[in-house]
């Protein structure tokens, strides 16, 4: 099976984002996705699809998003607006208690896509509601799992950002850690960048953003967050019975292609 991981996609009303169109960023994403990758099953975006999280901004990314020619499973994250996300889409599933998360069956696992957003912070949050969805999500299924969540459960040493990753770590291990044999991969945004490892057994993987970059400045201070403007990606997922495949897909790299 293969399907798309996009992420952070920032997209506002109109104008710029520190000098650069984010829709525009996301209509070459859309694109890209269409012309090369058009088996996919179908798209996972971890979060943070618009800047403000205003209605506007919100128009504009569905006009680019449902240019898609699969489906696509949007999932908040700290700069989005639940109110406006749900006026603009409604037809997105949500839990009991009006949480963005769902879950879906695929044919090697169930894909279960978590809401980690505090409105109150940028940082990440998962509140007992939140957890006793997850918990019973888990129990109700014996086979493979594949997380999403926008905020990372994990330090990656960008102080700055480590400051605004999940604040619930040691519950959600509560929830999850009975069941990890069967976590198959842990997916996440937030961090704009990409990175990979393993965290108490568990493998995971972040993607970059689309408009810009947080710089890998492992020894910054806490009071800033330094960005760039490193090259868009995003994700292409190949899983199988006894294999997860990340893929990086630098899809604006424009460099001259040879054979070797």
């Amino acid at each position: 099976m293969k399907f798309l991981h996009l992420t952070d996609t920032h997209v506002i009303g109109e104008g710029t984002l520190y000098g650069q169109d984010p829709a525009v960023r996301l209509r070459a994403a859309v694109a890209s996705i269409n012309r090369e990758h058009g088996d996919a099953d179908f798209v996972v975006l971890t979060g943070d699809m618009t800047h403000w999280g205003d209605a506007a901004a919100y128009e504009r990314f569905s006009r680019e998003i449902r240019k898609l020619n699969m489906p696509a499973h949007l999932m908040v994250g700290n700069h989005d607006d639940t109110a406006a996300f749900g006026a603009a889409f409604p037809e997105i599933p949500r839990d009991e208690n009006g949480f963005v998360q769902s879950g879906f069956e695929t044919r090697f696992g169930r894909f279960l896509l978590l809401d980690t957003k505090d409105p109150e912070s940028h940082a990440g949050a998962y509140c007992p509601a939140r957890q006793a969805w997850l918990d019973r999500e888990l129990d109700q299924t014996n086979g493979a799992v594949v997380l999403f969540m926008h905020h990372p459960p994990i330090k990656t040493g960008i102080v700055s950002m480590d400051l605004i990753m999940l604040q619930d770590v040691e519950a959600f291990y509560d929830v999850i850690g009975p069941h990890k044999a069967r976590i198959r991969h842990l997916f996440f945004g937030h961090m704009h960048r990409a990175i990979f490892g393993n965290w108490r057994g568990i493998s995971y993987s972040c993607m970059r953003g689309l408009n810009h970059q947080v710089a890998l400045e492992l020894n910054g201070t806490v009071d800033r967050i330094a960005a760039n403007f490193e090259p868009p990606a995003y994700g292409v997922v190949m899983l199988s019975d006894d294999q997860v495949t990340v893929h990086v897909h630098d899809f604006a790299d424009r460099s001259e292609r040879f054979f070797l």
